[in-house]
């Protein structure tokens, strides 16, 4: 099946996958954000299919935010509106996007030894959580 992505949709996904990382990376401050956000970025850009396509190129002219809070209330919606609009296209590759996030969720969580931190392990949860709300 042919999916079909405005730049738009395109933004969105990025905005999601790459958003994710730094909502990842704002919770694993304490540990090391760079090694976060690095180790969530290898896994984005080792994405393959459409996702990996799209999630190539982090999202140009985003305006992040100064908070936490700020960068989730773009992020988490945008998580659930790419897993909706990819759905309605291909629901395999609604699957491909989700796992690709999930991916780099979990190897942004595992860059020190142990368990991610409850502040990592929460916003993991939440990431995972607008996910599924597609």
């Amino acid at each position: 099946m042919s999916i079909t992505l405005t730049d738009q949709d395109k933004t969105t996904l990025r905005l999601a996958g790459w958003g994710a990382v730094s909502l990842m990376s704002a919770a694993g401050i304490a540990e090391s954000a760079h090694k976060v956000a690095t180790h969530g970025s290898i896994a984005l850009t080792s994405a393959t299919g459409l996702a990996g396509h799209v999630l190539s190129q982090a999202p140009k002219g985003v305006k992040w935010g100064k908070t936490t809070a700020e960068l989730a209330d773009q992020v988490l919606p945008a998580l659930t509106a790419s897993v909706s609009l990819l759905n309605q296209q291909d629901p395999a590759e609604a699957a491909n996007f989700r796992s690709t996030i999930l991916v780099a969720i979990e190897a942004s969580a595992r860059t020190h030894q142990g368990p991610p931190s409850p502040t990592m392990a929460e916003m993991m949860r939440k990431i995972t959580e607008a996910l599924d709300a597609a």
